[in-house]
């Protein structure tokens, strides 16, 4: 037996958190009848429906997607704008871990693997995203200290990450920084940046944990090996320690 919420993550449905949200607004129903309250247990016996269709786990897939401009980190868009869902080819109910801003490109993972997902993206899990940002003007070397210690972002600090500047361009008077944090924010890195005065013009995740774009181009996606699957559980056990 397992929390209703945890099966739905399990089933590729949705995150666990957005699965709760489809519980508490009467969207699932378990044996015909409709639950609307958070901890109610199901098994693998039991008859769960969302919105209407049946789910059911299936074999646990993951991928990882270079991920173009213009795309919307999520498994709709209300907008009818088009999703990084829609450039991965699996019949499987995959949703990405995390996410990408619109205009941001770069590595993201999708699964199916709700247990992952909430792993990865925990506000403890310290999972390292490496980024290159490209900014107006010269980046200073004050605020590259200034920020790798960490600031107040919305009343509350930081963690300690690297921003270092990798080159500057004098012809376009803009710098191309490197970024290693975390966190998981919403917008941090453009709000960081901004927060001392500077535009981000491009912003591209590099590498997500160990996962690196090697071999891929903008829009490529590719599977997981069971390797590297279980070097992301692995991270679980290194950050309790």
């Amino acid at each position: 037996m397992e929390r209703l919420q945890k099966f739905l993550s399990e089933c590729g449905v949705a995150s666990r958190r957005k699965s709760e949200e489809l519980i508490v607004n009467g969207k699932v129903k378990v044996n015909g009848v409709i639950v609307k309250t958070l901890g109610v247990k199901v098994s693998d016996n039991d008859i769960v429906m969302v919105n209407g269709e049946v789910v059911k786990k299936d074999l646990k897939e993951y991928y990882l997607l270079y991920k173009p401009r213009g795309i919307i980190s999520s498994v709709k868009d209300e907008k009818g704008r088009k999703t990084v869902v829609d450039l991965v080819d699996v019949d499987s109910k995959i949703y990405p871990v995390g996410r990408l801003d619109y205009d941001t490109t770069g590595a993201i993972l999708l699964t199916n693997d709700g247990e992952l997902s909430n792993l990865l993206t925990h506000p403890n899990s310290n999972v390292n995203k490496e980024y290159v940002a490209k900014v107006k003007g010269f980046f200073k070397k004050n605020d590259a200290i200034l920020l790798s210690k960490g600031i107040l972002l919305d009343g509350k600090k930081t963690k300690p990450g690297l921003f270092k500047l990798k080159k500057y361009d004098k012809k376009t008077d803009s710098s191309y920084v490197k970024v290693v944090i975390s966190e998981g924010r919403n917008h941090q890195v453009k709000d960081m940046f901004s927060s001392l005065g500077y535009e981000v013009l491009k912003l591209k995740r590099e590498r997500y944990a160990f996962l690196n774009l090697n071999g891929l181009k903008s829009g490529q996606y590719r599977k997981l090996s069971l390797k590297e699957v279980k070097q992301l559980y692995s991270l679980k056990q290194k950050n309790k320690a």
